[in-house]
């Protein structure tokens, strides 16, 4: 079995050295660059709970190079989902999955615009990373669950067959009979994390000491229940204090959430399909999202404050 994994970043790379480690033939697909061209050279260089070693791996920016792929796992940010999956179609023949694990909602609309509805597969996981410098990463699977499932309806024999590939390589992974409550369910985890990291740049474990920052994280969980609540969503959990307890389990107090990591290096971020997505629902259900809405704004500050920076420094 060929997988393909769209997105050689932080997680990317951390799902993509598990399933290489454990025997699949595993190609990472990323854009041109220092990180991409340390990978093609000297392999990965992972750092987890089993320590410092380097695994090497396949690397490409082509994927004519890995040709048709039974499995794509998708990792790429979600605004550049369309773009990837053009420049990458030719991974998708007849049989093949196409599995998105990115955070956020709606991702399954722009595949399918791409490759049709299909092959696409939803996922949502738990598992971390952080790019530690090019060609290197820290990488946090243990404790850290997985989810699969089709885009709507019960599971298949596709989906038992997904997660007995990523259990296969230490992944815990569970099928979804609901996409929809699962992938929700995620996304309260990164509501409750992703901007409040980015806008005050703490790591897991500065937050965990500020409990302004806890209730402030808190108050957006609960916007985000409300609102998923009147899309007709069924949560297993109401309590955003369990919320928070999933987000930090199996992590380092230093671990740093990909929002922060992206506006670190001066990056856009997906505030858009996390808390603003909480928002857009919320005025078409009626829902008031005020803490929501506040954290998008000074995201979308910090996303412009990059912009000038790197406009000031090319003139």
């Amino acid at each position: 079995m060929t997988i393909a994994i769209l997105g050689a970043g932080a997680l990317g790379c951390t799902v993509g050295a598990a399933l290489t480690e454990a025997g699949h033939d595993t190609w990472l697909i990323g854009r041109p660059g220092g990180h991409l061209a340390a990978l093609r050279r000297d392999g990965l260089r992972l750092d987890d709970a089993s320590g410092s070693r380097t695994i090497p791996v396949r690397a490409t920016a082509d994927a004519a190079e890995v040709g048709v792929a039974d499995l794509v796992i998708v990792l790429v940010k979600s605004f550049q989902t369309q773009d990837a999956m053009r420049a990458t179609r030719t991974l998708v023949g007849p049989a093949t999955a196409v599995l998105s694990l990115q955070n956020g909602l709606g991702h399954e609309d722009l595949l399918a615009a791409v490759i049709g509805r299909e092959p696409v597969l939803l996922g949502s996981t738990l598992v971390g990373g952080v790019l530690l410098g090019p060609g290197h990463v820290r990488g946090e699977t243990t404790g850290r669950q997985t989810w699969v499932g089709e885009v709507e309806g019960p599971r298949t024999p596709r989906t038992h067959a997904v997660a007995a590939l990523l259990n296969s390589a230490g992944l815990a992974t569970s099928v979804s009979d609901d996409m929809a409550a699962t992938r929700w369910e995620k996304l309260l985890v990164n509501v409750a994390t992703g901007a409040v990291a980015g806008i005050t740049g703490l790591t897991y474990g500065q937050l965990a000491d500020q409990p302004l920052l806890l209730a402030t994280a808190s108050d957006a969980v609960a916007e985000a229940i409300a609102v998923a609540a009147a899309t007709g969503v069924r949560l297993s959990t109401n309590d955003p204090d369990w919320v928070w307890g999933q987000a930090t389990v199996g992590l380092p107090a230093s671990f740093k959430t990909s929002m922060l990591q992206s506006l670190e290096r001066g990056r856009p971020t997906e505030i858009d399909v996390i808390n603003g997505a909480v928002v857009r629902l919320g005025k078409r259900h009626g829902v008031p999202t005020p803490v929501n809405s506040t954290l998008v704004a000074l995201v979308k500050g910090l996303e412009r404050a990059n912009s000038d920076k790197r406009r000031e420094t090319v003139a």
